[in-house]
């Protein structure tokens, strides 16, 4: 034992070379007792095949050494070799001391492998042998939640919680509350979040979230602001807290939190969007653009903000902003033919009937089975004198919609004249 405790103190010591080199030297000589605590070193310091190794050999003398081959099985296990750790661990019967062990880690083997109904059978084996372990049923809980089997998780977490309330560092209160929210319980999801005692900013922004999702904004916003007090940075929150400001009626708060959000992380563009919708909507509407106009140069493929510049320019006149807007977005490769089509209106809005008319002209492929597309180019081909493709066009639209007598009586008294 003396060359054992010598490579522990040169590891200690941050010698890993020499405690290697002494270990391996002195294994020749070492006995049974001596070869198993250099495996657990082994195992301790990573070296995940030395030990398997030195446990292949000892499992060989020793073949009834159950303690063995759980060792080994969670080699096999860190090693990625899952058949190697089944074989193992399928070899366990239920006179041995580990047999309860080995069945929850043939479950976890088998779920990983995409086999749940296999590791379930494996768990409700052992909870035959212990009907009231906390952990089975945990374990049992957790298997049915990540195949989406939410009703199914939630009596096993309540027998768990029952026996034990924290298993390893997970409160299975916030399983729980987390199983009810997924089965869109939400008053008794938010039940369990209020008994949960630690203050996990992941688990308090889901607690605040499931409050939203119940309509009960004053909750969402109470634990929402002490998430934001304990961690500014956790920056999901932001949006949400500020839609829940809205919801509650509360604007200038909402718009608040959503610059608060942009201080913390200035390339997020739904906040963007979200700073310059309340901005717009309480009449500050050159600020509220600016921030729209933010969020399209983060992402020029942001449709939701580029409608809402679209939409609102028009109704402020503002034709000079969308041929502006349209014109950049195309430059930089954002092809939309709805584009194309407001790029028109905005020309013939201005009176440039030129450009408008080759917008038209391009937005046309694309937008052809488009009754209001039709309907606008043909009007707009009738105030430019151009008749015959105004007909044209009128008929391609009479074609997809007959019903519409009035651009039917439209286009006969194009063909009279």
């Amino acid at each position: 034992m003396e060359e054992i405790q010598k490579a522990i103190r040169q590891m200690e010591a941050h010698k890993t070379e020499d405690a290697i080199k002494t270990l391996t030297q002195y294994l020749p000589e070492a006995d049974e007792e001596e070869r198993f605590t250099i495996a657990e070193l082994y195992m301790q310091w990573g070296m995940l095949e030395e030990a398997k190794m030195v446990l292949h050999e000892l499992i060989q003398r020793y073949p009834k050494e159950q303690e063995l081959k759980v060792m080994m099985a969670e080699i096999h296990i860190d090693l990625d070799e899952d058949d190697e750790a089944i074989e193992l661990l399928d070899q366990f019967g239920p006179e041995d001391e580990d047999y309860l062990q080995a069945l929850v880690q043939l479950a976890d083997l088998y779920q990983a492998q995409g086999l749940f109904e296999v590791a379930e059978q494996k768990l409700l084996m052992a909870k035959q042998v212990e009907p009231n372990s906390a952990i089975i049923d945990f374990a049992l809980g957790e298997l049915a939640f990540s195949n989406g089997e939410y009703s199914k998780s939630i009596p096993y977490y309540e027998n768990a919680m029952h026996h034990q309330p924290v298993i390893g560092d997970i409160e299975v209160a916030t399983r729980l509350a987390e199983a009810y929210a997924a089965n869109g319980e939400f008053e008794q999801a938010l039940e369990y979040f209020q008994k949960v005692e630690e203050d996990n900013p992941d688990v308090m922004f889901r607690y605040g979230f499931v409050a939203y999702q119940a309509n009960r904004n004053d909750i969402a916003i109470h634990v929402w602001e002490e998430l934001i007090e304990k961690d500014p940075y956790f920056q999901s929150v932001y949006p949400h807290l500020a839609q829940a400001y809205d919801s509650e009626g509360m604007p200038k708060e909402a718009l608040e939190m959503a610059k608060k959000g942009l201080a913390k992380d200035e390339f997020n563009k739904e906040l963007y969007h979200l700073a310059g919708t309340l901005s717009h909507r309480q009449g500050n509407k050159e600020e509220g653009y600016e921030w729209m106009r933010e969020a399209v140069a983060l992402d020029p493929g942001y449709k939701e903000a580029i409608l809402f510049l679209i939409e609102n320019y028009k109704a402020d006149d503002m034709n000079d902003k969308i041929i502006d807007l349209i014109n950049e977005l195309i430059s930089m490769g954002e092809e939309d033919p709805n584009y194309l089509w407001e790029l028109a209106q905005a020309y013939e809005e201005e009176e440039r009937f030129k450009e408008a008319y080759e917008q038209y002209q391009q937005a046309y492929p694309s937008l052809k089975e488009d009754t209001d597309f039709l309907k606008s180019y043909g009007y707009f081909l009738v105030e430019e004198g151009r008749m015959s493709e105004a007909r044209q066009i009128f008929e391609e639209y009479l074609a997809i919609d007959p019903t519409d007598t009035e651009i039917e009586d439209f286009v006969e008294r194009l063909k009279e004249q």
